[in-house]
């Protein structure tokens, strides 16, 4: 799969999972995304994904490399909800 399909597909996993913050952003946690079904089978590398996407600036979150059960609680916010 090439990057840019990948990020629509998390753009769409994210309006899916999260909920709009008090801006109108949508956020979900790491760990919510890491442990859904539909997540898992999509995204051979969602770590990957996500850092992909945080360089284009579509999605933002702290810290540089996020890993399941440590980085659970992280906040991946949609930045661009096109």
């Amino acid at each position: 799969m090439n990057v840019d399909h990948e990020i629509s597909l998390l753009k769409e996993e994210i309006r899916r999972l999260g909920t709009p913050n008090s801006e109108g952003k949508y956020t979900v946690k790491f760990g919510v995304l890491f442990a859904d079904d539909r997540c898992a089978n999509l995204f051979e590398a969602l770590v990957g994904t996500l850092k992909a996407a945080k360089k284009r600036k579509i999605v933002t979150y702290q810290g540089e490399l996020l890993l399941q059960g440590v980085h659970d609680q992280v906040d991946i916010v949609l930045l661009l909800d096109d």
